[in-house]
């Protein structure tokens, strides 16, 4: 694959490559004296003029018709689909995920381009009758005009997609800013939308610090909402900025899941969940399952058959098919979750598996799935989003105590039970406060037809993928017309 360089033109405005004065050098987290590249960062100038080029790009992209937009987008579905080995690849050198699991993200990633693409030839209008006598009414929708989309480090190609696709499909034109850990994968998305066909200024790509592009994109008034992935803090403030000037917000900030396993679960099934909605992709997943809560007459047995079952997982090179678990992306995420670890056991945690930095034969970012007892919901274990391959295990007396812990959380996206009871399943399924729900599947893994997003301060706004995805690129317009004048 080729490696880039400072000179190299890794910025997309107004339909041409260009060139920065400062780089972003992107390592594999796998084997940080694997150089991927060394990527043009964008200045504030470069990003306004992008939000330029959008502007003008918005007034061809949506008037062209119907079909074309079809076409380009299912062209993208298809140029991805046909080389998903080589984006995997890339996706597990750049983003340390297996390569199992980048072939599998590059392969939604296709399939979220082609349901856009028929999102483009059912977004029709609606004719309703109107109260008043001689009137008629329809319901459209219009696309909602320049969109600043911000996408994070762990899903390079899946999330980019997800907004990316259906803000295609409403006819709106991008300003597209993903994090500075993964520009190698970004590059490679954009090349495959100009190739296929997407005007100039329709998609813009701004490879750069979040400080200098996102304040230009939070703050310029062409730019008509914004949809961004990430964390809680930076996401509160591109919200607030937002709002403040009236412009639309949608945002995806992370979980802390709960995994509830009652007594009468299929033990050996709940800890295959558990393990892979914990640990798989290095934890570093906002959907993944870091509060495991057990009733008391198994919870013995679970935590011995966790044990076990992590004695036998690979973690080493992300492109080795033989690993189950990658690197953490860089050495300050490693560092960061070790913090978490050794402020858990200074409070009262006891480590029973993990809970180390791994040194393997190339330099990366190797650490051991960790299992952590004997902590209370209250702790900050438990409370605050570690991103790493961490778990507890709360031990509680019965179903209902074990709801009010799965609930006891500021975030609400994805929680699971495992359970053969349908009572308890249907009961959690209801009263979990959340906005996904799993019963005896990991809370990690999703479908790209149907919607995702959370509840309390996980999520803000209207929910992304399948065909909820219009609503927030588009706008609903009302029409009265009076059929006859006299």
């Amino acid at each position: 694959m080729r490696v880039l360089n400072h000179s190299s033109k890794t910025n997309f405005v107004a339909g041409q490559w260009v060139s920065s004065s400062s780089i972003i050098r992107s390592l594999n987290p796998s084997d940080t004296s694997d150089v991927i590249g060394e990527f043009a960062a964008a200045d504030s100038a470069q990003a306004s003029a992008a939000v330029e080029a959008a502007e003008h790009g918005f007034l061809e992209w949506s008037n062209t018709p119907i079909q074309k937009r079809f076409d380009v987008l299912d062209a993208v579905g298809t140029e991805l689909a046909a080389r998903v080995d080589e984006l995997g690849a890339l996706i597990a050198r750049e983003e340390g995920k297996t390569i199992r699991d980048g072939i599998a993200e590059a392969r939604r990633a296709a399939y979220i381009f082609k349901f856009a693409a028929g999102e483009v030839l059912r977004n029709s209008a609606e004719n309703v009758q109107s109260v008043r006598p001689g009137l008629e009414v329809q319901v459209s929708r219009e696309p909602l005009g320049v969109v600043g989309i911000f996408t994070p480090w762990n899903f390079p190609l899946a999330i980019p997609a997800w907004k990316i696709a259906p803000a295609l499909a409403a006819g709106c034109s991008i300003v597209f800013k993903p994090a500075s850990y993964v520009p190698a994968c970004a590059v490679a998305l954009v090349q495959i939308l100009e190739r296929n066909g997407v005007p100039p200024g329709v998609i813009n790509l701004v490879v750069g610090r979040g400080a200098t592009v996102g304040d230009v994109l939070a703050l310029d008034p062409r730019v008509c909402g914004i949809s961004f992935t990430g964390s809680i803090e930076v996401g509160r403030s591109l919200g607030e900025r937002c709002v403040a000037r009236g412009a639309r917000v949608q945002l995806e900030m992370g979980g802390k899941n709960p995994l509830v396993v009652l007594d009468d679960a299929n033990l050996k099934l709940a800890i295959d969940v558990a393990v892979d909605g914990s640990f798989y992709q290095a934890g570093q997943r906002c959907t993944a399952s870091s509060r495991l809560i057990v009733t008391d007459k198994i919870y013995d047995e679970f935590v011995n058959g966790m044990c076990d079952r992590m004695k036998g997982l690979a973690i080493g090179n992300a492109l080795h098919l033989d690993t189950d678990i990658g690197p953490l992306i860089d050495s300050t995420a490693r560092e960061s979750v070790l913090g978490f670890v050794d402020r858990a056991v200074t409070q009262g945690a006891e480590i029973v598996a993990g809970g180390k930095a791994l040194f393997r034969a190339t330099d990366g970012h190797y650490m051991e799935p960790t299992l952590l007892l004997n902590t209370t919901g209250q702790m900050e274990i438990n409370q605050l989003e570690v991103f790493g391959p961490v778990a507890t295990v709360l031990r509680v007396k019965d179903y209902e105590e074990a709801l009010a812990e799965a609930n006891n959380s500021r975030f609400g996206l994805s929680a699971g039970i495992c359970t053969q009871s349908l009572r308890y399943a249907s009961d959690f399924r209801r009263r979990a406060t959340t906005g996904l729900v799993m019963v005896n599947v990991p809370t990690a893994g999703l479908d790209y037809h149907v919607p995702f997003g959370g509840r309390k301060e996980s999520s803000f706004g209207p929910r992304e993928q399948g065909t909820y995805g219009r609503d927030f690129y588009s706008i609903v317009k009302t029409s009265y017309v009076r059929a006859e004048v006299s």
